[in-house]
């Protein structure tokens, strides 16, 4: 090698090394997708998860975000992370619910006495095993089950109070069994949509109204085409961060290791916002027109009880009450 040459390659050298790690190519990405708008509490938290993955790896795990259905409804992004694609996202328990029924449980309405009680449940062995079931039968996991989006309720155009109320009102929900059962059974007309539908569906009437939690309801402005919002708190709305199995493993076990603890930890911080930001939104949302409507919530809580019932559920929830009642 001549003297020009030993030179160039001695400063390529110089410059790579001056280059921070994670400025150049990472060995591994995760293209996280999800339909919720960038101010979200989940999108917030999952910046925090990305920063703190990729510092943490030295940049060798790279976690790239996508917000606002950029990437897909959130079936398409399942469906992604199913077929081994390097891509995770936000799933309700019901999407797993058709592969391993009992995750419905933990999307069942009025199920769980508190946010905190489910969120005690899906640390605990029981949910351990559910999740080495799916990853079986799909090639799906589940990182983390805490990044709770907050409680459903109802969005229309006139004051709702008990199920005889709905009758007749097509209510956009998740198209999956137990939320259709379950919005059906509360009284209304179930009609499944995609998440970025909802806001000009509803301003168009071709549905009636929608049922959401407080953060989606905000970051996706519905409070512009209702005028009313009735505080059923139906479901408690806990998310899973799902990858695919495949890709997850093919990451060094010290790399697993922290993205599965980055995932817990950041998901316990969406779950925090969303509840200590929940009254605050309602307040917000008040003061734009809106009726926010606190309710007696009995009336529904006894409308859905065939859910259980229907689903196979009823002996499964008692099971799951005993677990987090010891």
């Amino acid at each position: 090698m001549n003297l020009r040459a030993t030179l160039f390659a001695a400063a390529a050298a110089v410059s790579l090394a001056a280059i921070p790690h994670a400025a150049m190519a990472a060995d591994y990405t995760l293209r996280l997708g999800h339909v919720l708008a960038p101010t979200d509490p989940l999108s917030i938290a999952a910046e925090g998860m990305k920063k703190s993955i990729e510092e943490r790896t030295d940049g060798n795990v790279e976690v790239q975000i996508f917000t606002n259905s950029q990437l897909g409804d959130t079936q398409d992004m399942v469906d992604q992370a199913q077929a081994g694609a390097n891509v995770g996202t936000f799933g309700d328990a019901s999407r797993f619910g058709q592969f391993v029924p009992a995750f419905n449980v933990l999307a069942a309405p009025y199920a769980f006495a508190s946010v905190e009680e489910l969120d005690d449940f899906v640390n605990g062995p029981t949910f351990a095993k559910w999740n080495e079931e799916l990853a079986a039968k799909t090639g799906l996991t589940i990182l983390s089950f805490d990044w709770y989006q907050g409680a459903r309720n109802m969005l229309t155009q006139k004051p709702i109070a008990t199920p005889a109320d709905l009758e007749g009102v097509r209510i956009r929900t998740i198209g999956q069994p137990l939320w259709i059962a379950t919005i059906g059974a509360m009284g209304a007309v179930p009609t499944p949509l995609a998440w970025a539908e909802v806001y000009p569906s509803i301003q168009t009437g071709v549905i009636d109204g929608a049922e959401a939690q407080p953060a989606a309801i905000w970051g996706a402005k519905l409070f512009e085409v209702v005028s009313d919002i009735t505080v059923t708190e139906h479901i408690y709305l806990m998310s899973g961060l799902v990858v695919s199995d495949a890709w997850f493993k093919s990451l060094p076990e010290e790399y697993q290791a922290i993205v599965k603890e980055e995932a817990v930890r950041w998901g316990k911080e969406a779950l925090k916002m969303n509840v200590e930001g929940a009254d605050k939104i309602f307040a917000d949302i008040e003061a734009t027109g809106v009726k926010v409507a606190h309710i007696d919530t009995t009336p529904f809580r006894e409308a859905v009880k065939p859910v259980y019932e229907e689903l196979g559920l009823t002996d499964l929830i008692a099971e799951v009450q005993k677990e987090v009642m010891n």
